[in-house]
């Protein structure tokens, strides 16, 4: 027969005098039928990602309040989801001042605001050749970027530039247009081939580098004053924006900004080793602080947005 280990010399402990980690003020209340938005944003547990996400919030009206950048960087899928009315608004709140994106949001947000559609079948057209090739996209983008140049724009202003001043059925719809009427620089960071328009006979790379670059060269400045109670959001970019991020904010420092003491947050629906390391965790250890919170862009940015001005009222 095996043996028992023999049980009755432990010692123990008073639970009075235990440390505990959960209390019943961290438990969640009942949300009552016709509150607010704010009761309902109280009522959940302070606990987890729960207080993380109440954090994110105060954060940003924070910052709101005390005229710090709020930095907001999104992938292409945020416009895909529906989501540019939410994002304009809080542009025209004042909590947004600067906005980030990559070749494809720039397309995507063009398409619905000169067509009312956008995102092809890109596996059906690959077949024939045709993903990639709408005529007018590409010459009105490319159209936009070479007046860009000429003008000494930066990408996002020459596309915030031709959609503000032709006539373009659904404007309001468009965050380029937003951020040129408004004063809010909205800068796009492209790689040479990752975007359709790049397959058209009117694309430059020299102008597509040019332009971006100067894009750049705005979002550094903009980091310059990121310190001390300012915001940067990643939403959705697994990549381009985590790496132009961590570049911009190392040209403010080493020009001797005292970009630190910021909230860091990335929101996606898979968290990512770019995000995490480039948005979060390096760019905080000189001070700050960051968070990770994990859910479906068409729920938590509209939740976020609500919340915020919530707040802010």
């Amino acid at each position: 027969m095996s043996k028992e280990i023999d049980l009755s010399s432990i010692k123990t402990t008073s639970i009075h005098v235990r440390k505990s980690k959960v209390t019943l003020k961290e438990m969640a209340q009942l949300h009552k039928p016709g509150n607010s938005l704010k009761s309902f944003l109280d009522s959940l547990p302070s606990v987890l990602k729960a207080e993380d996400f109440k954090a994110v919030v105060e954060a940003v009206v924070s910052a709101r309040k005390n005229n710090k950048p709020v930095v907001w960087m999104m992938g292409a899928h945020v416009i895909k989801c529906g989501l540019s009315p939410v994002v304009i608004d809080l542009m025209e709140e004042k909590v947004i001042s600067a906005v980030c994106m990559n070749g494809a949001g720039a397309i995507h947000d063009l398409e619905l605001a000169c067509f009312g559609h956008t995102s092809e079948d890109v596996a059906e057209n690959l077949v024939n050749g045709t993903f990639g090739m709408a005529r007018e996209t590409a010459e009105i983008l490319n159209g936009a970027l070479q007046s860009g140049a000429q003008k000494g724009l930066g990408y996002g202003d020459a596309i915030g530039k031709r959609l503000s001043e032709n006539d373009v059925k659904n404007k309001d719809i468009s965050i380029f247009a937003a951020g040129y009427r408004l004063g809010i620089p909205v800068t796009v960071f492209v790689g040479i081939g990752t975007e359709i328009t790049h397959q058209h006979p009117s694309s430059d790379g020299k102008v597509i580098g040019e332009l971006s670059m100067r894009d750049f060269r705005i979002l550094s400045k903009i980091l310059c004053g990121l310190g001390s109670g300012g915001v940067v959001i990643n939403l959705g970019s697994a990549v381009i924006l985590p790496e132009v991020f961590l570049k911009a904010l190392t040209v403010a420092r080493n020009l001797g900004y005292k970009a630190e003491g910021f909230t860091a947050v990335n929101f996606d629906m898979i968290q990512h080793y770019r995000p995490d390391e480039n948005v979060v965790s390096r760019p905080t250890l000189a001070g700050g602080k960051g968070y990770k919170i994990t859910g479906h862009h068409e729920i938590m940015i509209p939740l976020l947005a609500a919340a915020v001005k919530e707040a802010l009222t």
